[in-house]
């Protein structure tokens, strides 16, 4: 019983965070779930140093795809939870209204999954990986072509 009651707190926090933080944009509530110096593989991958605050990082992060996509919103797909890790399978939906990594505003509606992995101690995200479909987002845009089958 006690098992599942842990993974349950732990799904439920995963579920505020994205209802509150990514959904609802309310960025001020971010140190809530994240610790300052959370590890995050997310800037490893994009080959970018690690910020020294992990909050102010997010929130920096998140104001700029706000910008480009201000109606972004997530669906939560799946949440799996093992020991100390949560795992999301979730979708990012949004309209480019706003420049994007450079690229203008196209108008145009997009959808992208993404994975994320969380590592959690003390009820709080310590350590995080994410695999993103950029490409996709970005053929999305227009930014690139889609390539041929």
């Amino acid at each position: 019983m006690r098992y599942n009651h842990a993974n349950r707190k732990k799904k439920s926090l995963i579920r505020r965070f994205v209802q509150e933080v990514q959904n609802q944009h309310e960025l001020q509530r971010v140190g809530e779930f994240m610790d300052t110096q959370m590890i995050d593989h997310f800037y490893d991958a994009q080959g970018m140093p690690q910020p020294n605050d992990a909050v102010e990082a997010f929130k920096k992060f998140y104001s700029g795809m706000l910008a480009a996509f201000p109606d972004l919103t997530v669906t939560i797909h799946d949440i799996i939870t093992e020991g100390e890790k949560v795992v999301t399978y979730k979708t990012f939906h949004g309209t480019h209204q706003g420049t994007f990594k450079g690229f203008p505003p196209s108008g145009r509606k997009i959808s992208v999954d993404v994975i994320d992995i969380f590592r959690l101690e003390n009820g709080k995200f310590v350590e995080h990986w994410a695999v993103v479909d950029w490409m996709s987002l970005m053929q999305q845009i227009g930014a690139i072509s889609q390539p041929e089958l």
